[in-house]
């Protein structure tokens, strides 16, 4: 990791919400804890951070209704986790905005380490396509401009009103 991150975390288990906390110290990052899924979007939006880790399940909204609405905030990854495997590998398998990858707890410091690199290798390339594609968009508006100028310049100059050239 290049640089250390601020890191919300929430899960409604104290301790496993407290194992992540501590886990993301050691790796060296700046961690700030939730206990439910609203709580994490609080959190977020009163101190923004780089990365947000949720569990799936907890009550008053799990970590996936708390990614769709930091993701419709800002641009923000997130890490989800989950005590079920095959839940974990049907969430990897959608295509769930700002959702970057999901750990299988329980997960260690090396698990960890390697889903926050994943997450954000992720994230720049979802950023970088997103970039893409609002470009031909733009693209084709300047081009629209660049049109419209230019029949504004080919059309016949009005009576009385002589064009004057360069």
């Amino acid at each position: 990791m290049s640089r250390p991150l601020r890191v919300a975390v929430a899960d409604d288990d104290p301790r496993g919400r407290d194992y992540l906390l501590a886990l993301l110290t050691r790796l060296g990052h700046e961690a700030k804890g939730a206990s439910s899924g609203p709580e994490l979007v609080r959190l977020c939006r009163a101190d923004p951070p780089d990365l947000a880790i949720a569990d799936v399940h907890m009550p008053g909204g799990g970590g996936i209704a708390a990614s769709l609405a930091l993701g419709g905030e800002r641009e923000l990854p997130v890490i989800l986790a989950s005590g079920r495997a095959a839940e974990a590998e049907a969430i990897e398998g959608e295509a769930i905005d700002h959702v970057m990858c999901c750990l299988v707890k329980p997960f260690g410091e090396p698990e960890l380490r390697k889903a926050v690199e994943l997450a954000l290798l992720r994230f720049s390339h979802y950023v970088a396509v997103r970039a893409e594609a609002a470009s031909p968009e733009q693209a084709l508006e300047d081009r629209k401009v660049v049109e419209r100028a230019k029949a504004r310049a080919d059309a016949p100059a009005e009576p009385g009103r002589g064009r004057r050239l360069p």
